[in-house]
């Protein structure tokens, strides 16, 4: 079996990578195409690559395609490898908002895997969702999710508005995390810690709570509640988020992302 990454941006070197290790390739059937010389010239020092800059050398010997380029790059791609794939080819778009009718339209495809990564499969502790069209076996299916496990896990969903609506909790959420961390950074910052101090504090924090539920059956709330005893200093916090509606602005945001995941499928 021989994979095609189209696209050599960091979420496509990133499942290249990851499926590099995979037990059901051998390294040297990973095949990455990229326009850019300079990304080019990067991908020929890696001697687990073949590296293409030609659509035509490279898709018909593939049996999956990962396609990893930018959404508005969609048309112009699927339109230049219609002429070139073969009905039993199978596609996997890790593209925001493409619906799987029009890469079928687009391609000419059948067997089709839509999906959403996220930003920590670049250390292998990603979360993927993906849905697949009619035409593409369990066999088939389980292939790709072994595939997409090599960076973190992979969470079949039953449609395509779940891979929107992922879009919007794990695809962007890492985003979230990571403006949460900033604020308690800045809040650190003027209380007097040292940048360095700041970081170790919030990152550490941050690990430490994502583990405690992680190891455990205990909900969020409950968490919090036990962290919060009455009158204290944690309780002082959480009341100061409530009244300030920070959970209603923080699902206000995950839908804010979802809607414009379905709004990028429109123009396709």
């Amino acid at each position: 079996m021989k994979v095609l990454v189209i696209g050599a941006g960091n979420m496509g070197l990133t499942y290249a990578e990851g499926m590099s290790k995979s037990k059901l390739l051998k390294k040297r059937n990973i095949m990455v195409l990229d326009k850019s010389e300079e990304k080019l010239a990067e991908l020929n020092e890696i001697s687990h690559f073949d590296a293409f800059s030609e659509l035509q050398d490279c898709v018909p010997q593939a049996d999956i395609i990962f396609i990893a380029v930018k959404p508005y790059h969609a048309e112009s791609v699927f339109k230049a490898i219609k002429t070139l794939v073969q009905p039993q080819q199978i596609l996997v778009s890790i593209m925001a908002g493409v619906s799987i009718p029009s890469i079928k339209e687009l391609t000419g495809l059948k067997k089709i895997v839509r999906a959403m990564p996220n930003l920590p499969a670049q250390i292998g502790k990603g979360l993927t969702s993906y849905v697949t069209s009619a035409e593409v076996s369990r066999v088939e299916m389980l292939t790709v999710e072994s595939l997409l496990d090599t960076t973190g896990k992979s969470m079949r969903v039953s449609s395509e508005n779940f891979i929107d609506a992922s879009t919007g909790i794990s695809g962007s959420g890492p985003a979230y995390v990571f403006y949460f961390m900033q604020s308690m950074m800045e809040a650190a910052l003027q209380m007097g810690f040292s940048k360095n101090d700041s970081t170790v504090l919030v990152s550490q924090t941050f690990t430490g709570a994502v583990e405690l539920f992680n190891q455990s059956n205990l909900s969020p709330n409950s968490w919090m509640e036990k962290v919060a005893s009455k009158g204290g200093t944690t309780r002082a916090a959480l009341d100061s988020m409530q009244d300030n509606n920070v959970g209603e602005l923080i699902k206000e945001a995950a839908f804010a992302a979802f809607n414009r995941a379905v709004e990028l499928g429109k123009e396709y």
